[in-house]
């Protein structure tokens, strides 16, 4: 029986909140998230406190984290080499996460760069990686289509993907930033990749709308995807793509493909329940 890898992304989830959530409960909600089982868990971000507000405690949380009894790594995303650099001097994190646009305009946007300079940025931010014992995972944010006008073409992700592989990028994420995916260009993606890169693992971190989730999630694992990103009640978006909010795929429906699917998963559901008891707490009031 194959299994599914599961980051549960918390930081995705809060992150386009306006309205500051205390401290103190996300690290509540995160050192419940750590009892789950989760594989990883993107818990937060190094980036500017004026770009991102909501994330600005990051560095504080993670230093109060209890990881004693947790398998689940930490995964924190950065924007720029300061942010990797910031991110590199907390033991507890595991992974680095750093967007890299199919699109021209959401990179601007996202990180202030152009794509050809994001790619000299990955390039600087693996090379601390490898120094720091750090992995590095690139999120193809809008894989599959922007907001923006710009023509889609599945040619300049296999592309990107390409490069990114020999440039020693090992982890990859098809990001669909705003939900825009079909069933279609999911399986045109992943199965002309996971074939051409097998060396690469590669993640399927998906906005969508509840209707239409569950056969994106099924589209993806019936081209070999079994590595995932979610979040727990469906949560999230990304405030730098546009003003509306389309959010993750709900870690609940994703248990249910897994379950149909016939996937192994090694999570807690009574620790898992617990998680969603927080969620609520969290999403109902700051939402």
């Amino acid at each position: 029986m194959k299994t599914l890898y599961i980051t549960e992304c918390p930081r995705d989830a809060m992150q386009g909140i306006k309205t500051f959530i205390p401290t103190d409960l996300k690290l509540r909600y995160i050192q419940q998230l750590l009892k789950v089982g989760f594989d990883v868990l993107d818990y937060g971000s190094f980036v500017s406190s004026k770009a991102i507000p909501q994330m600005q405690d990051t560095g504080e949380i993670t230093k109060q984290l209890e990881l004693s009894n947790t398998k689940t790594k930490l995964l924190a995303i950065i924007a720029n080499y300061r942010g990797a650099e910031d991110a590199c001097q907390f033991e507890q994190v595991s992974y680095l996460g750093f967007p890299l646009s199919v699109s021209e305009e959401f990179q601007k946007r996202n990180t202030n760069a152009t794509i050809e300079d994001a790619f000299i940025r990955v390039e600087e931010i693996h090379n601390l990686c490898f120094k720091k014992g750090k992995q590095l995972r690139v999120y193809l944010s809008m894989a599959f289509g922007n907001p923006y006008g710009e023509e889609w073409n599945p040619e300049k992700v296999f592309q990107m993907a390409e490069r990114l592989y020999r440039m020693g990028i090992k982890e990859i994420a098809l990001a669909d930033t705003i939900g825009c995916s079909t069933e279609d260009n999911i399986q045109l993606l992943f199965s002309h990749l996971m074939k051409a890169l097998p060396e690469v693992n590669f993640i399927a971190h998906l906005h969508s709308t509840p209707d239409t989730a569950k056969n994106k999630i099924l589209s993806a694992i019936d081209n070999g995807c079994i590595n995932f990103d979610s979040a727990i009640l469906g949560y999230g978006g990304c405030p730098m793509a546009k003003d509306k909010l389309t959010g993750n795929i709900a870690t609940e429906t994703l248990i249910q493909c897994a379950k149909e699917s016939n996937l192994h998963f090694k999570i807690n559901m009574d620790e898992f329940r617990k998680s969603q008891d927080i969620a609520r707490e969290i999403f109902e009031i700051y939402h």
